[in-house]
Parts: C-alpha cells; sequence; structure tokens
C-alpha cells in the first residue's frame, strides 16, 4: 500500500512512517519544514514538503495522487496560538479530506483527541484545540466517500510501548505511549471494517492486533 501521511514529522507520524515502512509499505509524509525532510527519510518515508496552511486542494490531491490511505496526524502542537487551532487543526484536516476525495483515496483515518468536541466550551487555548478537532471529526463524518476510522488517544506519552491497549468507543481517561498508538493505526490501516468507528485508545491489557479485531467485529 502507498500511505500519505499529514503532520510527517510529528512523533506520532515518525513512529507509524517507520512501522509501515517496516512492514513493506511505501510512506510518504507531508511537512511543511524542508529541514525535516531527512528525518523522514530516516524513518523509511518519503518527504513531501507543502504547507497545508497555505495550499490549494489541487496541490494536496497531487500529493496524494495514487494512495491507498491517508492519515491525518497534522497539528499546531503545543504553544501554538488559538488561530492556529483553527487554521490548522480544523481547516487543514478539512482540506486533507477534500484533497483525498479529490484524489479517490478512500481508507482515511485521523488522530484526534479523547474530549474532541465542535460544542466544547471555554475560553483557553485547549478549549479551543478541543473544539477545532470536534469540528474536524464532524466533517469527517458526514463523507460518506471516505472509509474513515477516528482515534481519540489520550494522554500521550514517550514511555516504551507495551503493545496492550483498551480500543474502545468509550475508554475513560488515561495514558497511552505514542509507541501504541502508532501500532495501533498501522493496524487500523490495513483493517477498512474499521470504518465509521470514532474509538478512545488508552493503555490496557489487550494485545494490539486483537483489539482492534475486536472492534471492528462489533
Amino acid at each position: 500500500m502507498r500511505i500519505v501521511i499529514a503532520g510527517g514529522h510529528g512523533q506520532i507520524a515518525l513512529r507509524l512512517e517507520r512501522l509501515l515502512s517496516a512492514g513493506g509499505h511505501e510512506v510518504a509524509g507531508i511537512i511543511r519544514n524542508p529541514d525535516q525532510s531527512q528525518d523522514l527519510r530516516d524513518a523509511g518515508a518519503e518527504p513531501v514538503v507543502l504547507d497545508l496552511e497555505s495550499a490549494s486542494v489541487a496541490e494536496v490531491t497531487e500529493a496524494l495522487r495514487g494512495a491507498d490511505a491517508a492519515v491525518f496526524a497534522a497539528g499546531a502542537g503545543p504553544g501554538s496560538s488559538i488561530d492556529r487551532k483553527d487554521t490548522v487543526d480544523r481547516a487543514a484536516a478539512v482540506l486533507f479530506a477534500d484533497a483525498a476525495q479529490s484524489a479517490g483515496v478512500r481508507r482515511y483515518l485521523v488522530i484526534s483527541a479523547m474530549g474532541a468536541d465542535s460544542a466544547h466550551q471555554g475560553d483557553e487555548v485547549f478549549d479551543a484545540y478541543l473544539r477545532a478537532k470536534g469540528a474536524a471529526d464532524d466533517d469527517v463524518r458526514a463523507r460518506p466517500q471516505l472509509v474513515w476510522t477516528i482515534v481519540r488517544p489520550g494522554h500521550l506519552t514517550s514511555d516504551a510501548g507495551t503493545g496492550l491497549v483498551h480500543l474502545k468507543a468509550s475508554t475513560g481517561r488515561g495514558t497511552v505511549p505514542r509507541d501504541d498508538v502508532a501500532a495501533v493505526l498501522a493496524e487500523l490501516i490495513e483493517t477498512p471494517a474499521t470504518a465509521g468507528l470514532t474509538l478512545e485508545l488508552i493503555t490496557g491489557s489487550v494485545p494490539v492486533m486483537v483489539a482492534v479485531k475486536d472492534v471492528a467485529g462489533n
């Protein structure tokens, strides 16, 4: 499979690129900063330099042309402004989904956030983040052309992955290593039976492959 990842230099994205490349997939990562290109090559991914805050649908469509799956893993990141929560976490996500449809890419995964809700109240930056993520998720859910799955991890850590997770529509609060988020995403990409699901993810007691099969079978 050819898989294109938006936000290709993110901490989860780099882990996912390594997993997918090791699994024999062709991987491309969209990045804004060309100085990050070597990091993607080291992870086994082809860097595609494109700024999703200013790119056109046509430009992003071209980057997605020929892909079998797309993953939206971009984010404005900690320390960014409320405005960028909207331009990256919402608007860039909508742009990427538009481009996926235009390119005919049906399998579509989103890294969202636990608690994401377009109606979330509050004036802090994190409140704006949850609203932006929620609005982006709502947009994807309204696209029957996409075979989409939304993943909402709990609090992310840089601990080594355990390979044991709790993956359900609702898990309650918890933490999860980025390693395990990447492992779940890699498994979900090849499990289109999870289409139409919004899944929360925290550390648990079930092996990743089994957890994904369990939700696909429900």
